[in-house]
């Protein structure tokens, strides 16, 4: 059996003349949490359609669990799990009615549905509530509903597209603890942010921006390959010297942070600290400190102004 759950090569994507996906790249072990981090309209959503057949690419290959996609879509379809941003369900049917219809649309026997149903309700803290309807629910239960039901047939592929965007933070903790459990029992995840800390959880992350894998890896590996020295500055009058500090070019972006500037220094510069102090005369009496860079930090270098 192939380690990789997917393999995809000069993955491209356009409509008309403009290009969502551009020469996407991209190898997922099976069992591994994998995310797309970038803004809306960067492509992240056309490249999940694209590897679950939904979408045939312009140009590239795609191998999906060992299948070759789009050929093989129909085949994939049974082995796959789909969670969209927005609730997708039936709010008419009760919990139990929307799991039950699911699991007969996966081709699941009648007399494994209803154990298998019991189940999900179980690890979804939905027992109590099986006969509620869905549209009565809260944001956080609607989106455990939906993972229940997205996972109902047990598939070894599960695509979940901007999936916390409507829930509070601790039901967005929770619902990445259901994740780790299904990673931990071989469930290959993909999974579309624009949350820093949801990316940070990933095992591997792809950080994109118009169509383009700007950069890939571990979180940690991302942090760990920055081109930036990370410095806080603590000073007065904080507003009026951002500006100064960003017209350098050395510097990539600041941003405040409470009573700190985060400020991104190109790793050209050797000493950061002295290097703004000697640029900015009004720092020399503040408190800077260099600090590890966040996933925050990779981003604005990877992306946009960054980049320049």
């Amino acid at each position: 059996m192939n380690e990789n759950a997917i393999i995809a090569k000069g993955l491209t994507r356009k409509f008309g003349d403009f290009v969502a996906v551009d020469n996407l790249n991209l190898t997922v072990p099976r069992g591994a949490i994998y995310g797309f981090l970038g803004p809306n309209g960067c492509g992240k959503s056309t490249t999940l359609r694209m590897l679950t057949g939904l979408l045939t690419p312009t140009s590239g290959n795609v191998n999906v669990l060992g299948l070759a996609i789009p050929q093989q879509a129909e085949e994939l379809r049974l082995r796959i799990g789909y969670m969209t941003q927005k609730f997708s369900l039936f709010s008419d049917l009760t919990i139990y009615e929307n799991l039950e219809f699911m699991g007969q649309m996966f081709g699941i026997s009648s007399k494994e549905l209803k154990p298998r149903i019991n189940e999900q309700l179980a690890i979804y803290g939905l027992d109590q509530r099986a006969k509620q309807r869905a549209g009565s629910l809260s944001g956080g239960q609607k989106q455990r509903l939906a993972l229940a039901a997205a996972t109902v047939h047990k598939p070894d592929l599960l695509l979940l597209d901007e999936p916390t965007s409507a829930v509070d933070p601790e039901n967005r903790r929770d619902f990445w603890e259901q994740l780790f459990d299904l990673s931990d029992q071989g469930t290959t995840i993909l999974v579309t942010t624009h949350y820093m800390d949801e990316a940070e959880r990933c095992h591997g992350l792809a950080i994109m921006e118009a169509g383009i894998v700007r950069a890939d890896g571990s979180p940690l590996q991302l942090m760990e390959q920055m081109s930036v020295n990370v410095v806080e500055v603590e000073a007065e009058h904080l507003r009026q010297l951002k500006p100064r500090i960003v017209q350098l070019s050395e510097v990539r972006s600041a941003a405040q942070l409470g009573i700190r500037l985060r400020v991104l220094v190109s790793k050209t510069i050797t000493h950061p600290i002295e290097w703004l102090k000697a640029q900015i005369p009004e720092l020399k009496t503040s408190v800077m400190t260099t600090t590890r860079p966040s996933l925050e930090d990779v981003f604005v270098t990877c992306t946009g102004e960054g980049r320049q």
